[in-house]
């Protein structure tokens, strides 16, 4: 029975466990999204947060800390110098886990999980800081300039044409 047993084991020995979602944390903070099945998108997400939340403050203990978790020194710098600062207003709730359907080979429930902070589609407010302004002004001039480079092209083919005709009257 598993009576107050709080956690997915997902059918692996505590050390694979372990292993497995340091591994899978580590994709997710490089690759900002990973496709994985429900199960272990949800025990990676109980696994993922609180290191979020310790890279929101830069310091030598945190940083020793996350990287007991993750093993790995560039996604922990990764983690401190890119995600931390995006997450850095956000109380809670860092990942999204988003059902994509089941697996062709097991019938597998598969998911999405990705970081809040990172994605374009639901984040309007990063897509408009990106767009640049432009005024009107800037259109019409093209618009005149364009003519008169025209008129220069005509210019100059019609006297080379009437220099062939003279040449052939010759």
């Amino acid at each position: 029975m598993r009576h107050g047993k709080k956690f997915n084991h997902l059918g692996r020995t505590a050390s694979h466990r372990s292993a497995m979602l340091s591994n899978m944390a580590c994709s997710l903070i490089e690759h900002k999204r990973i496709h994985t099945t429900v199960a272990k998108a949800k025990a990676l997400r109980v696994f993922v947060e609180p290191i979020l939340t310790k890279s929101k403050e830069d310091s030598t203990h945190n940083r020793r800390v996350v990287f007991s978790y993750l093993q790995n020194k560039e996604v922990v710098s990764e983690l401190f110098r890119t995600v931390a600062p995006k997450i850095a207003n956000r109380n809670g709730g860092y990942t999204r886990i988003i059902k994509t359907g089941f697996r062709p080979g097991d019938a597998a429930d598969t998911a999405l999980i990705e970081l809040v902070d990172f994605n374009e589609l639901y984040n309007p407010n990063e897509a408009e800081k990106k767009t640049t302004r432009r005024s009107r002004r800037a259109t019409t001039k093209k618009v005149e300039a364009a003519p008169v480079a025209e008129a220069k092209v005509e210019e100059t083919e019609a006297p080379v044409a009437d220099a062939t005709e003279e040449k052939t009257e010759e």
